[in-house]
């Protein structure tokens, strides 16, 4: 049975045709591309500097266990900033204008665990076509039967306490993508609407990218490094610990908040607004003013400009923002943004309070 949905145009398809329009227009204006520039690379070089600094102080077992542990904890905190600020960009195409650019920085998300077959599926085609649509965007299913995020899924006792218990579940968001979820997805026979099925290489890829990022940060460290087994246990735990509570927050801080609507259509039943109309009642961004959250977000702060315009790079969205959000008053549509980290943070805490009660 086919579950895909549409999206009906309800008059409002000049918006987007206008604020591409105007997006172009600023780009040829300024003269410059819509892809990474000098400040990018630069932010790239120190991320990736920090990242192979980290992980070899660590392995090279020069510092005293407490140092190595803070060490770990850096790690997996700059782990999180690259998936964001350089894969999340190369894997859309919006890093550079070419493929082998793009495909060379987005090989780094195997090497932090990730895989980047499954994360093209779920993530560019899927949850960016069907944002926060009940059984449709992959993304929404934070942790099924245990986080309740739509009123019409069953309510559970423990749901009062969603808002409590939420957190500590998302310091396991890297432990599980990285162990579980990947594998899941991939051999799920639909993720959403969309029906897998993968190439024989990728298969092999699956495994093989896995396998070494398990040689990269569990068996070299144990070789390498003269600690026992627990003592490695307590810093690789601590690491994903750090690395997932930062992705669990960004990624729930777009998405899940108070002002974002979760449509949720029966089958064969159509979104009735266009598709550009949908992102904006959907989405929302943070700390917009914030060069900081900018900084390590690497523009997921910027959620909208990114579901508008993927193939940018993150590094224009605080300049084109403005240019989105008069566009879309101009149009009558909404531009949610909460502006900061922490209004953002309280907005995420009082959703699921309010999702966790019938």
């Amino acid at each position: 049975m086919d579950r895909s949905i549409k999206f009906v145009d309800t008059g409002k398809s000049l918006f987007f045709a206008t604020i591409r329009k105007r997006i172009d227009e600023y780009f040829n204006n300024q003269n410059i591309s819509k892809n990474a520039n000098s400040s990018m690379v630069f932010k790239t070089l120190i991320y990736l500097g920090l990242f192979v600094g980290l992980y070899f102080l660590i392995v090279l077992d020069i510092f005293p266990l407490y140092i190595t542990l803070i060490l770990a904890i850096g790690l997996g905190i700059t782990m999180a900033c690259i998936g964001f600020n350089i894969c999340h960009d190369a894997l859309h195409g919006a890093y550079s204008s070419k493929p082998a650019i793009n495909k060379s920085l987005g090989f780094l998300f195997h090497l932090i665990g990730a895989s980047v077959y499954v994360w093209k599926i779920t993530h560019n085609k899927v949850h960016h076509t069907y944002t926060n649509i009940i059984g449709h965007d992959g993304d929404l299913e934070v942790a099924p039967g245990i986080i309740r995020i739509s009123q019409e899924e069953r309510v559970k006792k423990a749901h009062r306490y969603q808002h409590i218990y939420a957190f500590m579940l998302y310091s396991l968001t890297s432990l599980s993508w990285f162990f579980r979820k990947d594998y899941i997805k991939f051999f799920k026979k639909e993720i959403g609407a969309h029906k897998n099925k993968h190439p024989k290489i990728e298969y092999f890829n699956l495994f093989f990218y896995k396998a070494l990022y398990y040689i990269i940060f569990i068996i070299t460290p144990l070789v390498l490094m003269d600690i026992t087994w627990w003592q490695f246990l307590i810093g690789f735990i601590l690491m994903n610990v750090a690395e997932g509570l930062v992705l669990g927050l960004v990624f729930q801080l777009a998405h899940l908040v108070e002002e974002t609507e979760m449509p949720h259509p029966s089958t064969y039943e159509n979104i009735e607004e266009s598709w550009a109309e949908h992102q904006m009642k959907t989405t929302a961004n943070f700390a917009r003013k914030s060069k900081i959250a900018t900084f390590l977000c690497g523009g997921l702060n910027f959620q909208i400009e990114h579901h508008l315009f993927p193939k940018v790079c993150h590094i224009h969205y605080p300049a084109i923002s403005e240019i989105v959000k008069s566009t879309a008053l101009e149009f009558g549509l909404p531009y949610h943004e909460n502006k900061t980290f922490f209004s953002a943070l309280q907005s995420h805490y009082r959703f699921l309070k309010k999702a966790g009660r019938a």
